[in-house]
């Protein structure tokens, strides 16, 4: 029952990351601004700058997504560990380009300071895990390395709690605005504390086997 509950689960995290990491080709095959985009100006929304980072941000965004879910997979590091690692340096690629452009779009999120702040920390805590992950590799610290690598896949996941959490939040409060500012830190500050405590089972796992 164990096992099958635990198949379950990693099912359900491949599927969300697999669906919300093909999420942006949306905006290439709807014409209309939805979503998001809804709101806002339209002089932001005929900025080229703003639409080259906003489109940077969501499309490698996407792809981090999209690709990150398959290195916590030990038979695809035993069996094919070329492949794991060019899968990590394009994860590694796409999130130094997807976070820095979410740095730059964050200056003008909806609603205001408190969201600006919430998106601005969760661009630099991704960043800067991913950046750790990968020096910690190059130095072959595969433990820490792992540890960084799931602290920055849970911020990465936010694009799926994201869009969890702003339906529940919306209905709750009766208002979307307000369901945004929380939002904007539920979706991924939870992911941490999950991965902290990961972690920590993960550490004391291998302590016991050992």
């Amino acid at each position: 029952m164990k096992k099958l509950a635990t198949k379950t689960i990693w099912a359900i995290f491949v599927l969300s990351c697999i669906l919300i990491g093909l999420y942006p080709l949306i905006y290439f095959l709807i014409e209309v601004n939805f979503g998001l985009l809804a709101l806002k100006s339209k002089k932001l929304l005929e900025n080229v700058l703003w639409n080259n980072f906003f489109y940077g941000h969501i499309i490698f965004g996407g792809i981090s997504l999209l690709i990150g879910w398959t290195q916590f997979s030990p038979k695809l590091r035993r069996k094919r560990l070329a492949l794991h690692r060019l899968v990590g340096k394009v994860y590694v690629l796409c999130v130094l380009i997807s976070g820095v452009c979410g740095i730059y779009i964050a200056q003008f999120a909806t609603g205001g300071i408190t969201n600006i702040i919430a998106f601005n920390l969760s661009a630099l805590i991704w960043l800067i895990t991913t950046i750790a992950a990968y020096k910690a590799i190059k130095k072959r610290k595969i433990k820490l390395h792992e540890n960084y690598m799931i602290y920055s896949y849970a911020v990465c996941f936010s694009a799926v709690t994201l869009r969890i959490w702003l339906p529940i939040l919306t209905e709750v409060t009766g208002s979307f605005d307000e369901a945004y500012l929380i939002g904007s830190w539920l979706s991924w500050v939870p992911n941490l504390l999950v991965a902290f405590f990961i972690i920590k089972m993960k550490n004391l796992r291998f302590k016991t086997s050992v």
